[in-house]
């Protein structure tokens, strides 16, 4: 049985350099494996038995190295299974609830393209009657709230603007006053959230003291494409720039640690609240959990649904940081 087990492991293998355009290095076969750097190494070592002149090394200029297989023998073995099937129905379907239809849109193209792969029509038919019988028994809960709509256009023209590096203006309503403002930006990326979903851009004309603002989409009422060009920053990364907020709101990150009780402990550790956070289980049962972060008014709505059962630590100005915030 043990055999079995590496014989499928290194047919996934396989598929993962045969698929990355920037191959897969070791670290990346021992975090997703979850093997020792040796036995990655014995795979490497297996792979180039099996693809002696397939299995080629990646300049990516880096010191570490990373391999692929340059050939598409593998693609006779790829197959779709029912559970493949109905997952894409489950994402689908959650993009349509979270206000996403475009996107939701394009994975149903590539499910179609998919489907279109497999060449025996009666496995397809069982296929998905298989995924349909699943679908009855797995769902979505619904998360109570509005629900987010953007314009198919207007995120359209955004993306347009960004890959090409020219500016935009938009015709934004203003929820404070009640008016349309019209905004020359340079856009930086979007952001999906789960109440609302967001443009990052900078204003072109130096208005807002050139910090990366957040427009929400709901609230664009056109785009256009100016000719003026701009270059975003090399070091700006959209990924931690949203690690800098415990949600939306950007402020200067500050330490955070919360102690949650031992009734509450259980529950807490499901949770991810922020993507670099570190959870300490203590002899007591109750748990510490810390990270750093800005958006202090974000984070107080989040720990009022936990009440009693949790205690900021730090930062040890907390009340004065929540009064501001609010």
């Amino acid at each position: 049985m043990e055999n079995y087990g590496k014989t499928d492991r290194m047919i996934e293998l396989a598929f993962m350099m045969q698929y990355s355009y920037e191959g897969v290095s070791l670290e990346d076969i021992q975090r997703y494996f979850k093997v020792s750097r040796r036995t990655a190494e014995r795979m490497i070592a297996a792979l180039s038995r099996i693809f002696p002149n397939e299995l080629i090394e990646v300049d990516l200029g880096e010191r570490t190295k990373h391999w692929r297989i340059s050939s598409r023998r593998l693609n006779s073995l790829v197959s779709i299974s029912t559970e493949e099937m109905a997952m894409f129905e489950t994402v689908i379907s959650a993009l349509y609830k979270s206000g996403m239809p475009e996107q939701a849109e394009l994975l149903k193209q590539i499910k179609g393209k998919l489907r279109s792969l497999i060449k025996d029509q009666d496995m397809m038919n069982r296929i998905d009657i298989d995924a349909d019988v699943l679908m009855r028994y797995e769902g979505l809960a619904t998360r109570p709230g509005p629900r987010i709509v953007v314009d198919k256009e207007i995120i359209s023209k955004i993306r347009e603007a960004i890959l090409s590096c020219h500016q935009i203006r938009i015709a934004y309503f203003n929820r404070g006053s009640g008016k349309i403002s019209r905004n020359t930006l340079m856009p930086y990326g979007i952001l999906y959230g789960t109440g609302d979903h967001y443009l990052l851009a900078r204003h072109s004309d130096g208005h807002g003291e050139g910090k990366v603002h957040h427009f929400s989409l709901s609230f664009i009422q056109e785009v256009e494409i100016l000719p003026d060009t701009y270059q975003i920053p090399e070091d700006f990364d959209l990924k931690k720039f949203s690690e800098r907020s415990f949600g939306i709101f950007q402020e200067e990150p500050f330490e955070v640690e919360w102690l949650f009780d031992k009734e509450a402990a259980v529950n807490a550790k499901r949770y991810i609240f922020h993507p670099t956070q570190e959870m300490i289980e203590n002899e007591d049962g109750s748990l510490t959990v810390k990270f750093k972060a800005g958006g202090a008014r974000e984070m107080d709505w989040h720990l009022y649904t936990w009440g009693e059962h949790v205690k900021v630590i730090k930062p040890e100005d907390w009340e004065e940081r929540k009064k501001k915030g609010l």
